[in-house]
């Protein structure tokens, strides 16, 4: 079938599914879904699903759960997505409880395009992602706070049929204000887990340096449970967070300025900093302790720590995106994370093409033409654009959209045409045509 009369077709599905997404199903009523579930049903119901764009679009989500990327936050990619193929992307990274991890995403210029994003966490636990949280481009920021110290995936895939560029960040911030007013994380001198009695226990909190008499305000709004005096805390006062279920410790206090049972907001004066209790032989400070119900004490930190700086971007060139690059190197490796010592995910040769898909810093992430995804040096390529040589075709010559024989057909090219060679890959060449198509050949 010709690649235009396709691509109508295609067209014509893709006005299909949008008429099906003005109705309703009785599942569709009754059982909440995410952007990318609904959309994924409404493709079913169209019969998308039995062509081979629908099958790839679907394949990819899937693919993208299993073959996550690892980067570091804070993160910032600009990506690339083609109304030719079908992808998905996805970024795995690191979370500490209490952090809140905040995701935006913005289109290029000129695209218009539905994205969904999809977080999800990875439990060893479980065989299959746990869903978190998800949207679509309809929200362009997103936030949520992570509940466990866990690896995240966050899973990126535009609609199908479309082409365009997106920048995606994803960057850490505090789930509670600071509890000592004026000071931030760098004035912690005391860190969880430290040996406490000789080693007899561990401390169960974090302990913030600052003048006699610094206010100790409210990390959280909630209420006042207990305001007493123990000889290990000295005068604390508790107080529970209401929208995080858990309860903030305050100790060694010199003054306590709430009452049991009182309302607060953030930033309200709780107290006094001092060195009551066990601390009289210390500088004054603020013992700040975070109990969870069902965890006993955690870590405060992540949840008080100061956000991301904004993330670097890319140093990569822009006109990148969406163009075929070379291999110059004699061997190099596609890797799992944008990173110097990153991990191995493929090998590739002097002249195997890729696909620029994203671009972080000096590094490109590309996508090998059978579909292996990993991030390489941008130093490791060179443009395709510029042809390895010339030759003539020495007989009649289909021009392939993939390097598989069998694969469909973009031009049939007659005896002694003039091609460039622009790359290379398990035995096909990428090729541009006279007219200025470009597609694998074999041989």
């Amino acid at each position: 079938m010709p690649l235009r009369l396709r691509a109508l077709l295609y067209l014509a599905f893709f006005v299909l599914l949008t008429a099906c997404s003005q109705q309703q199903t009785l599942q569709g009523i009754f059982q909440k879904s995410t952007p990318h579930e609904t959309y994924a049903r409404r493709l079913r119901q169209a019969g998308l699903d039995e062509t081979a764009l629908g099958r790839d679009w679907l394949a990819a989500a899937d693919r993208a759960l299993r073959d996550s990327l690892v980067v570091t936050l804070p993160f910032q990619e600009t990506g690339y997505f083609t109304a030719e193929r079908a992808t998905a992307a996805a970024y795995r990274y690191q979370v500490r409880e209490g952090e809140t991890v905040r995701i935006s995403l913005t289109l290029g210029a000129g695209t218009e395009a539905r994205v969904f994003l999809d977080a999800f966490e990875l439990d060893p636990a479980r065989t299959t992602p746990r869903p978190l949280t998800s949207a679509d481009t309809t929200a362009l920021a997103f936030s949520y706070v992570a509940a466990d110290d866990r690896q995240h995936l966050l899973r990126v895939q535009p609609e199908l049929l479309r082409t365009g560029r997106f920048t995606l960040r994803i960057q850490r911030e505090p789930s509670l204000s600071f509890p000592v007013r004026g000071k931030n994380d760098v004035a912690v001198g005391s860190f969880w887990g430290v040996d406490r009695d000789g080693g007899a226990r561990r401390h169960e909190g974090i302990d913030i340096f600052a003048k006699r008499g610094t206010p100790a305000v409210a990390a959280a709004a909630g209420y006042i449970t207990r305001v007493n005096e123990t000889p290990r805390g000295g005068r604390v006062v508790w107080l529970a967070d209401t929208e995080h279920s858990q309860h903030l410790y305050y100790a060694h206090l010199d003054k306590q300025l709430v009452q049991p049972g009182q309302q607060v907001k953030i930033g309200d004066t709780l107290g006094l900093i001092g060195n009551t209790g066990n601390a009289r032989t210390t500088p004054p400070h603020l013992h700040f302790g975070i109990y969870r119900g069902g965890r006993g004490a955690v870590d405060p930190f992540p949840f008080v720590r100061r956000a991301d700086a904004l993330p670097p971007a890319p140093r990569t060139a822009p006109e990148r995106l969406g163009q075929w690059v070379r291999v110059k190197d004699k061997q190099t490796n596609l890797q799992g994370s944008p990173a110097t010592k990153g991990a191995t995910v493929a090998g590739v040769t002097r002249n195997t093409a890729l696909l620029v898909v994203g671009s972080h810093t000096d590094w490109y992430r590309v996508q090998r033409p059978d579909g292996q995804l990993g991030y390489i040096a941008a130093r490791a390529v060179v443009p395709a654009a510029a042809p390895l040589r010339s030759m003539a075709l020495p007989v009649a010559t289909n021009l392939y959209t993939q390097p598989l024989a069998g694969a469909a057909t973009l031009d049939s090219l007659p005896a002694q045409s003039k091609v460039a060679v622009l790359g290379e890959f398990q035995g096909f060449r990428l090729v541009r045509s006279a007219s200025g198509t470009i597609g694998w050949v074999a041989g």
